[in-house]
């Protein structure tokens, strides 16, 4: 039975890599990613050449069942998202579901490393002896109810959000009456930048900086 290895990646900076997520790599008969070319940078960096195969939200059921023939025939099995921790707001869940009920003996393990909710969390300054993840929000149904939810909490509560919506959300957290968010941009990148404030005045600082309205944003609702 070979193995399947879920290895956590850059968030940016790609000197983040830990020693054994490249080992890893290296001794891997075959690469799963959610994107190739993504991977593929980090791969040049470090000279590892590998056959890639994609695996993606849209393709994790497929995909799952030529991982579980691969390790059937005893081969090292890798996969990785673009950024950060496979299966934290990332594919890879399901494939490792699947892999799970159609293997229960095989060996999956996890390379640990990056991740953008860690980071942020370790440089907001706020308690964080209890928070509660929840990703991306819905877009729409459900996305009320889960607002009035976080602004109710009496603990921090993590949010991924895309540039394009990142405005939107603080609209609807300042019509919620929240009173402070974090706001953590660009981890580990150059444009790295951490703000702090109520909702309405991150939507000033915004508009004020639109070039600062892109890259992933994680957000953290303070009560």
């Amino acid at each position: 039975m070979g193995t399947l290895s879920i290895v956590a990646t850059p968030i940016g900076n790609l000197e983040d890599v830990t020693l054994r997520a490249l080992r890893t790599l290296k001794e891997a008969d075959v690469i799963y990613a959610e994107d190739t070319r993504v991977i593929s940078k980090l791969l040049a960096r470090y000279e590892i050449k590998k056959p890639l195969q994609r695996l993606d939200a849209a393709t994790e059921a497929k995909k799952a069942d030529e991982i579980v023939a691969r390790l059937e025939a005893g081969e090292h099995v890798a996969y990785v998202s673009d950024a950060g921790t496979p299966g934290v707001s990332d594919p890879g869940t399901r494939m490792v579901a699947a892999v799970r009920a159609a293997l229960p003996a095989a060996t999956i393990e996890a390379i640990p490393g990056p991740s953008a909710l860690t980071a942020a969390l370790s440089i907001a300054g706020i308690d964080t002896a209890e928070f509660t993840f929840l990703g991306f929000l819905p877009h729409k149904k459900g996305r009320q109810t889960a607002l009035r939810e976080i602004a109710e909490r009496e603990i921090p509560t993590v949010l991924y959000e895309s540039p394009h919506r990142i405005e939107k959300l603080l609209e609807e957290l300042s019509a919620l009456d929240v009173s402070r968010v974090v706001i953590a941009r660009e981890l580990t990148k150059m444009h790295e930048e951490l703000l702090a404030g109520t909702p309405a005045e991150l939507q000033a600082h915004f508009a004020a900086h639109p070039d600062a309205v892109r890259g992933e944003f994680v957000v953290i609702v303070v009560p």
